[in-house]
């Protein structure tokens, strides 16, 4: 690499960067490297626990109690303590920590991530402003040649838009569903913590409950404009009394109650299980299914952490934590085997249980934190894709770029939530509900993680498919007896992802038509001599900024704007946001210029992934970042025509003359000749585009500079 330096990659929070050959000096540099960045993960495993893993901890409070078990024996709770610690060590352990982790997309997670990782390495995207790019794409070029060529499935996938649609859905569905698991993870934990106040006041009625577990989340939504650091800040100590108390009082229940517990561990008792329960027993895999849930957040949150430290917290303190306090719980009801109905409280001793209560509650509260957090990723990977329309995205840390928050996505989570306490109530029926959304998600995730094994890892088929054909069996039971939930509140989550998917198809639908009229009737370089060699055509003095949506060409919307205004700024840049399919983009490539033929008329592409913060930095608004790389493209470029003296006095005198950011906007006019599909799907799409954020105020355009023209396309 040019001054010297030589390309080292620095794989802590999947980020690649060049590092001078000097940097780290000799073996005791390198060692004290290497203790700060040990003493980095361990506090940032400290601080995973207060975001990542509330929802996976806490569920030992609604486990039990959502299960529909009649007349339980002691084989009963054994065969189900038996299938909760594989399912925790299989999925949790064996799938996530080891595997799912490893399919970042330069430190994003989820299923999102990984749908941007598979396009990337092969060319299967749908909308085409988003497919990847050529192989001499400067942005790429730390993959190596090999995974550049497509595997064979990669090839099947490039050459069917069948499997292209069918892939993108189930990435849109995984995305949907873990929104579905955001609303249903703060309201089951904490009205299964609220519940608990009835054990000792059993005149505490149902709605007393349910009014105040809906004014905590409420409290919790208005919180979330403060931004995770500060949250898991404040929760992290809560989370770790909880982690660490609760396996200290399921030891003391296994002591106490059935020192035997940990025979359970071999598969025998799960075979014994569904032999002696046949039906019934595979219909409890729908409670049973609950003690994996939030393992998802840490596959989705992974931009807010790092995989070392969310690997450390999980093998340290989660996974032991919960392997005991469900053995101290199954402990507890093989000697009290109707107190199920209150499986958590009523295996707390008497003389804690109130500080219990009071943790449990805390904890609860965390728990909603992670599921909040990995919806607000989730939907800002998808916005900044172009997959769902434009809402506000504030990035609440200047350190931690994967921290966001949505305000709009927020007090809709919000509502639902309160929703969901007030309508369903019981915690049966959202257990229920939410079994679906847990299973549904890690069932796509396995399926997505089956691919990236294949085309981008190049596993080998027989190591893909030991992977690939026992967890989906597993998953599949799961799937299957969830389903037989769907009447009895299963159904929301579907309804959820049901709404969710017409949103980001109609979005996505509308903007592919827009697209497609756009290159159809794109203005070349030479249309553009053309209008403006015109007589009536006049250069007015200013600096324009004209925005557009099309890679090679311009957009029509200049050709109507030149026919009607009969003029041209002098200085006039067309701006192209070109949205990559990586997580981050240098800043050093952010910004590209090139000069495109007539006097004063350049382009420029503003380059950025989908976890990048588009809010630019240093104060500056984007007029001043592209006059900078303007003017340092002009001082390198020796090919123009004139000096560049001539041309630096040029864009300084624009500059003074004034500033003004010029924004096309095409409608669709869907006429009476049009088909009922478009009618419907382009009506749709023109009702999210009038109530969307516009693309310009993120980028810092002051509202005076504005202007916007307005264009119809007859469909």
């Amino acid at each position: 690499q040019a001054r010297g330096e030589a390309a080292h990659m620095d794989l802590e929070a999947g980020s690649i960067r060049p590092r001078s050959d000097g940097e780290g000096g000799g073996p005791a540099a390198g060692r004290e490297t290497d203790d700060s960045n040990v003493w980095k993960d361990l506090f940032l495993a400290y601080k995973t626990l207060g975001v990542v893993f509330g929802g996976l901890v806490t569920s030992p409070l609604y486990v039990y109690p959502s299960m529909n078990l009649s007349s339980p024996t002691e084989a009963d709770y054994l065969g189900i303590y038996s299938i909760m610690f594989w399912t925790l060590t299989l999925i949790g352990v064996v799938k996530y920590v080891c595997i799912a982790l490893n399919a970042d997309d330069h430190g994003e997670g989820g299923t999102f991530a990984m749908y941007s990782l598979l396009c990337r390495h092969a060319d299967i995207g749908i909308l085409p402003s988003k497919r990847v790019y050529a192989e001499e794409d400067p942005l790429l070029h730390s993959q190596s040649a090999i995974a550049r060529r497509p595997s064979r499935l990669g090839k099947f996938f490039e050459q069917s838009i069948t499997a292209r649609r069918v892939l993108l859905f189930v990435a849109v569905l995984g995305m949907c569903m873990l929104i579905g698991d955001g609303i249903l993870t703060p309201a089951i934990s904490v009205l299964s913590a609220i519940d608990g106040i009835r054990g000792p006041f059993p005149t505490v009625s149902k709605p007393v409950v349910e009014a105040l577990s809906a004014a905590i989340l409420i409290g919790l939504f208005l919180l979330q404009k403060y931004g995770t650091s500060k949250v898991s800040f404040l929760f992290s100590p809560i989370m770790a009394a909880w982690t660490f108390t609760t396996p200290i009082i399921g030891l003391y229940s296994i002591v106490h109650y059935y020192p035997g517990i940990f025979k359970a561990i071999s598969p025998y008792y799960i075979v014994h299980f569904f032999l002696r329960n046949k039906r019934q027993g595979w219909q409890l895999l729908g409670g049973t299914v609950l003690c994996i849930t939030g393992a998802e957040a840490m596959f989705a949150d992974l931009g807010h952490f790092s995989k070392k430290a969310i690997q450390i917290a999980f093998l340290s303190s989660i996974y032991p934590s919960l392997v005991l306090t469900y053995a101290g719980q199954t402990a507890y009801l093989i000697n009290n085997v109707n107190d199920f109905g209150d499986g958590f409280y009523k295996f707390v001793p008497r003389p804690v249980y109130w500080p219990m209560f009071v943790v449990a509650t805390l904890a609860a509260i965390v728990a909603s934190q992670s599921l909040i957090s990995a919806t607000f990723s989730v939907i800002k990977q998808s916005v900044v894709l172009d997959y769902f329309p434009r809402v506000k995205v504030v990035h609440t840390s200047q350190h931690k770029e994967g921290e966001v928050y949505s305000p709009e996505i927020n007090y809709i989570l919000m509502v639902l939530c309160v929703g969901v306490i007030l309508g369903f109530g019981g915690g049966k029926a959202i257990g229920n509900a939410f079994g679906v959304v847990v299973i549904m998600v890690m069932l796509i995730t396995t399926v997505l993680l089956t691919l990236v094994m294949i085309i981008i890892w190049r596993t080998p088929l027989v190591l893909a498919g030991l992977y690939f054909v026992p967890f989906f069996i597993m998953e599949g039971a799961y799937v299957s007896a969830v389903f037989t939930k769907i009447p009895e509140g299963g159904w929301l989550p579907f309804a959820v992802s049901i709404t969710l998917a017409m949103i980001m198809f109609g979005w996505y639908y509308g903007r592919q038509r827009k697209f497609e009229y756009e290159m159809t009737n794109k203005v070349s370089l030479e249309h553009l001599g053309e209008l403006l060699a015109r007589p009536e055509v006049q250069r007015v003095p200013g600096l324009c900024f004209f925005y557009s949506n099309i890679q090679d060409g311009l957009t029509p919307i200049l050709s109507h704007y030149i026919k009607n205004m009969s003029s041209l700024h002098t200085v006039t840049i067309f701006v192209t946001l070109r949205s990559l399919l990586v997580a981050k983009v240098d800043q050093s490539k952010r910004i590209l210029i090139n000069r495109l033929g007539p006097n004063g008329v350049y382009g420029c592409t503003v380059q950025y992934g989908y976890a990048d913060n588009l809010s630019l930095e240093g104060g500056d608004d984007l007029a001043a970042q592209v006059t900078s790389c303007l003017q340092w493209h002009i001082q390198m470029d020796t090919d123009g025509r004139r000096s560049p003296e001539e041309e630096m006095a040029q864009l300084e005198a624009a500059r003074l003359a004034g500033v003004v950011h010029v924004r096309g906007k095409m409608r669709f006019y869907v006429g009476e000749d049009a088909g009922w599909f478009d009618k419907i799907m382009l009506g749709f799409y023109e009702f999210l585009h009038g109530i969307c954020r516009s693309a310009l105020p993120v980028l810092g355009m002051p509202l005076q500079q504005r202007v916007e023209i307005g264009m119809l396309y007859k469909v």
